[in-house]
């Protein structure tokens, strides 16, 4: 559905993003802003901001930000046009019908059918669960511990044994083969149609805000497969949606408990444990990773403790690490799972089990030495030599350190003798290869990661400074240009700012937003520009060198990224000369001058 610029923005505007949020999220007012939890992620020291100047939001926390269309996109995970629509509803402007073409009309009818359709299937499995052929599953539940409030809770059912019995019902219900054959309830083809569950005890799969997606199915009897889950479709896709996710989001937990299957999220909720969630497919593919860090910082992985159970913690840990999340994972030793756990345990002791969940760094080491026989003075040696090589990872050394200790406590390691290997592990490169030394390539990262930093802080410095009642277009476009502003985001703002201004009007933060609406990881990052701010406590001449100093930093490097790409030898001596310009104390003064 298209929607004109204007009319996105009026809608915007017309709903103040303090009085939507506030819908949401308790907020006091500090100093300008007013300041709450952050709703997207668990944390007790509110860190959530919102400017009522700048009609943004912004979570020093975890990053999140943006207008106030993003924030109802975000917290009730809406498309763009849905979130349009809430907030045209809330402010009383009506949407002009002729703005979406016959296309997108349809699009978004389908989705709209087929979220009823799987709602109206959650109903069918459950109705069919309390009849007198649903009882097998039924026994199956309660066979399993679940308490009736339960499976109410997680709309538990039962798929009968006819292959088109969903079928016949939802087709009386109104709805079209088109929308059944793309719901994923059914299959469709020249020999006929069959439901997809059938004789199965039905899980059903619910996003982030409750609506029906997608199902599971556990076969009643000795049928194949025995877990069958919904195919992807429109509204369900399965990178992008976690198991129990509706629920857990509303824990004040600051971890989730990450499980492989519905009944361990089930049996963890009925015990109280409200922040447990599980994959849909593959343990913790990236997406599910990126999708746990909008709500907590610290991930408890209760995978089973068999064979398979290891090997999908080993590879889940690298992708939450990568994602920037803490990992542990918890020993459910004697018990396969978190289920059998809390039946034969309960659920103080399984708390206890969170508590002393094992950090994953150390729970990897675990793993290895499993893989070597300590009866032999060889692979003992392999053992260490294979620690060693885990440890220099770590580019910090006091960190690195600290893991060594543990390790050695835990392992009964000399410490001296592992920190030597250490050494000699870092040292150690093939014939001819110029590896240099840990604390080399610490150094020299640490420096990259610096210079990237500064420069990155200096262009949002000088785009949110631009945006302020302070800030002088004149003088910025006298020494910058869009393309000066080399980070991606950053300069897309750029072109937007010099655009508005080439046009006479000063653009507004949240207005400017809109144009990032299509990328979560894009809007944070606007969204911290806005957040960036010159130090209150320095004077005004402070202010202006800060200032000028960020100009002359974006300018630089944009002079050094063209001499690098310049083959032309009279171009390239007119960048050099220009470089030599920006780097006199007679540029910096006279751009202190102009602020």
């Amino acid at each position: 559905m298209y929607y004109q610029e204007e009319l996105v923005e009026e809608v915007r505007s017309r709903n103040d993003i303090v009085a939507v949020v506030s819908q949401y999220v308790k907020m006091n007012k500090r100093g300008a802003n007013y300041f709450g939890c952050c709703p997207f992620h668990s944390e007790k020291t509110p860190s959530f901001s919102v400017s009522p100047s700048k009609q943004m939001y912004y979570c020093f926390g975890c990053g999140a930000g943006g207008n106030v269309l993003t924030f109802v996109m975000e917290y009730e995970n809406y498309t763009f046009q849905e979130a349009v629509k809430y907030l045209a509803d809330r402010a009383g402007i009506t949407l002009p019908e002729g703005e979406t073409t016959e296309e997108e009309r349809q699009a978004a009818s389908l989705r709209s059918r087929l979220l009823e359709a799987n709602k109206e299937a959650a109903r069918y499995y459950y109705f069919q669960l309390k009849s007198p052929q649903g009882r097998r599953a039924w026994e199956y539940f309660q066979g399993r511990g679940l308490s009736e409030e339960t499976i109410r809770r997680f709309g538990l059912g039962y798929s009968p044994m006819y292959r088109d019995d969903l079928y016949q019902y939802l087709r009386k219900k109104g709805y079209s083969d088109e929308v059944l054959n793309q719901s994923g309830l059914v299959k469709i083809t020249e020999r006929g149609v069959n439901d997809r569950f059938w004789n199965r005890a039905m899980f059903p799969i619910m996003d982030a805000n409750s609506r029906v997606i997608g199902f599971g199915g556990r076969v009643m009897g000795d049928g194949e497969p025995k877990y069958l889950n919904s195919p992807e479709t429109r509204i369900f896709d399965k990178g992008r949606n976690l198991y129990g996710l509706n629920l857990a989001r509303k824990s004040r937990k600051p971890y989730f408990l990450l499980c492989e299957g519905y009944m361990d999220v089930i049996a963890m909720h009925q015990a109280g444990f409200d922040c447990a969630v599980a994959s849909l497919g593959p343990a913790c593919p990236q997406g599910h990773a990126l999708l746990i860090k909008r709500y907590v910082k610290e991930v408890i992985l209760t995978y089973d403790s068999d064979g398979a159970g290891v090997k999908a913690a080993m590879r889940a840990i690298p992708i939450l690490k990568e994602a920037g999340l803490t990992a542990r994972v918890l020993n459910m030793r004697p018990h396969k799972d978190p289920d059998e756990f809390i039946v034969h345990e309960g659920a103080a002791a399984f708390q206890e089990r969170i508590d002393q969940a094992i950090n994953s760094f150390l729970y990897e080491c675990d793993v290895l030495r499993s893989q070597y026989d300590f009866a032999d003075p060889e692979q003992k040696t392999r053992f260490h030599r294979a620690v060693a090589g885990k440890l220099t990872e770590f580019p910090d050394e006091l960190e690195r350190n600290n893991y060594l200790e543990a390790v050695c406590s835990r392992h009964q390691i000399p410490p001296d003798a592992l920190r030597d290997m250490v050494r000699r592990v870092g040292a150690a490169r093939p014939v001819g290869e110029e590896t240099p030394r840990p604390e080399v390539r610490e150094m020299r990262r640490r420096q990259s990661r610096e210079k990237d930093e500064g420069l990155l802080e200096a262009q949002r410095l000088v785009l949110s400074w631009a945006f302020s009642e302070e800030g002088k277009p004149a003088c910025i476009r006298e020494y910058l240009e869009p393309g000066d502003f080399t980070d991606a985001v950053c300069g897309q703002m750029a072109q937007l700012v010099w655009a508005a201004w080439k046009e006479g009007r000063q653009p507004e933060p949240a207005s400017l937003m809109n144009h990032f609406l299509d990328s979560e990881e894009e809007r944070s990052q606007v969204a911290a520009v806005f957040n960036t701010e010159l130090p209150p406590e320095r004077t005004g001449e402070e202010k202006k060198k800060i200032l000028a100093e960020s100009i002359r930093r974006i300018r630089k490097n944009s002079l050094d990224q063209a001499a690098r790409r310049e083959t032309d030898r009279g171009r390239l001596q007119e960048i050099i000369r220009q470089k030599a310009r920006v780097e006199t104390r007679a540029y910096f003064s006279e751009i202190v001058a102009k602020l």
